[in-house]
C-alpha cells in the first residue's frame, strides 16, 4: 500500500469494486471488533459493519492507516495472550459458538482474503511495484539447494 499514491489508494476500479481504502477500513474494523476482548465478547459489539464500506470526510489515508495498525495490534495482543489451554475454549462470533482454534482460523482466513485483494489492486494500479515474495521468473535464484 505504501507504493500507492493517494489517488490510487482511494481509486475505485469499478462501481461494484472496493478501493484499497475501503478494504483497509473494513478489515481494520473487523480486526478491532473481532480481536478486542476476544475471549469474552461476540466481536460485533461497538461495530457498524455497514459503515466500513462508506468513505466519509474523516477517512483520510492517515486515519485509515492508524485504524489498520490498531486492528492488527488487537490481533497481535490477543495472539500473545492465548496459550494452549485456550484452544478448545468456546467463543461466540455472530451468535455462533466456535472453539478458539476455529475462530482463529476463521479470522485469519478472512484477513488473508482481504490482504490478497489489496495486493491484487496494488499490482493492478502499479504493475511495476515491488514484489513481497519471490518475483515471477526468479525462483531459481532463491533455491536453497
Amino acid at each position: 500500500m505504501a507504493q500507492l499514491g493517494d489517488d490510487t489508494f482511494f481509486r475505485r476500479p469499478d462501481k461494484q469494486v472496493n478501493p484499497v481504502a475501503l478494504i483497509v477500513k473494513h478489515l481494520a474494523g473487523n480486526l478491532r471488533s473481532r480481536w478486542s476482548n476476544f475471549l469474552t465478547n461476540d466481536g460485533e459489539t461497538n461495530r457498524n459493519r455497514d459503515d466500513e464500506f462508506v468513505l466519509g470526510p474523516q477517512d483520510t489515508r492517515s486515519h485509515l492507516m492508524a485504524q489498520w495498525d490498531a486492528g492488527w495490534g488487537a490481533l497481535e495482543a490477543t495472539l500473545e495472550s492465548l496459550n494452549p489451554s485456550n484452544r478448545q475454549q468456546i467463543v461466540t462470533i455472530r451468535g455462533e459458538p466456535h472453539t478458539v482454534q476455529q475462530a482463529l482460523l476463521r479470522g485469519l482466513t478472512h484477513a488473508a482474503y482481504h490482504t490478497g485483494q489489496i495486493l491484487y489492486l496494488v499490482r493492478l494500479w502499479k504493475p511495476d511495484s515491488a514484489w513481497l515474495t519471490i518475483a515471477p521468473g526468479e525462483s531459481a535464484s532463491h533455491d536453497p539447494a
